[in-house]
């Protein structure tokens, strides 16, 4: 599995804003990534020290779609540390 095909997209969330102020990121992921690949991803991909990673197996919920009951899709969560002082400089927009 190649680095960049691990992480799968940000998420961009009132709490996640907040966690970002204290230097941890958090990222959908690849379900077959453990945390060791998830650390290595995010200090290639973005030239950072990653310190700790927790990971979280996010359940599906139930929904309605037009009357009919369904449920959302299962995925994998990473909520990244970063060392003190360091930033992803994509997250603050420069």
């Amino acid at each position: 599995m190649n680095y960049e095909s691990i992480l799968i997209e940000p998420v961009l969330s009132e709490k996640s804003n907040m966690m970002r102020e204290s230097g941890q990121y958090v990222f959908k992921v690849d379900p077959r990534a453990d945390k060791i690949m998830i650390m290595e991803a995010v200090r290639r991909m973005f030239k950072v020290n990653p310190v700790g990673c927790r990971v979280i197996n996010v359940a599906s919920k139930p929904k309605k779609l037009r009357g009919r009951p369904g449920n959302t899709a299962e995925w994998k969560k990473a909520i990244v540390k970063l060392q003190k002082g360091e930033t992803i400089r994509v997250f603050e927009g420069a």
